[in-house]
């Protein structure tokens, strides 16, 4: 099964994640694609490895998710997230991985909840990187959404499910 989380910043995606994921039996894995560029990210990355305790094994890829997916053996792995992930892409230059992404999560063959944020629901931004942002990671939500089993849109921490369903 492949789920697609999406909503705004501390909407109640990841606990909604974990929450899904925590079902399966067998080994869990969280991709995590955040790089600690500062104190404050260094705090929050080691703050959710706490919050996840030791069910999960925890992959660091800020870059190639194609690379990490192709070669896992697991009941269930959670990637978050796309939205930091595009981030990356976009300031290494890599943007040629999104589609290596997408045929690879085509062909798991294991559960894989995968997490970003819905940018589609704000103003235009005023800047021309901004918009590029929001507009490259709009369309790869929309690419995964469509290859997804089932997409949920968080707010104020109640899953809306738009595509699909799951008993959570």
């Amino acid at each position: 099964m492949k789920i697609l989380i999406t909503g705004g910043i501390k909407s109640g995606k990841s606990n909604l994640a974990l929450k899904i994921a925590n079902r399966f039996e067998g080994k869990k894995v969280f991709i995590a694609t955040a790089e600690p560029f500062d104190r404050e990210m260094k705090d929050r990355i080691e703050r959710h490895k706490r919050e996840r305790g030791s069910e999960f094994e925890t992959i660091e890829e800020p870059l190639y998710l194609h690379n990490v997916l192709e070669k896992l053996n697991c009941s269930v792995a959670i990637v978050d997230c796309l939205t930091v992930w595009c981030g990356n892409l976009m300031h290494y230059g890599k943007l040629e991985l999104i589609d290596d992404f997408l045929e690879a999560f085509k062909r798991v063959s294991y559960n894989t909840v995968v997490i970003t944020n819905e940018v589609g629901l704000g103003v235009i931004p005023s800047n021309q990187l901004s918009r590029e942002y929001v507009d490259r990671l709009g369309l790869l939500n929309q690419k995964v959404a469509s290859l997804s089993d089932v997409v949920i849109l968080m707010v104020s921490g109640l899953p809306l499910f738009i595509k699909g369903y799951l008993k959570l």
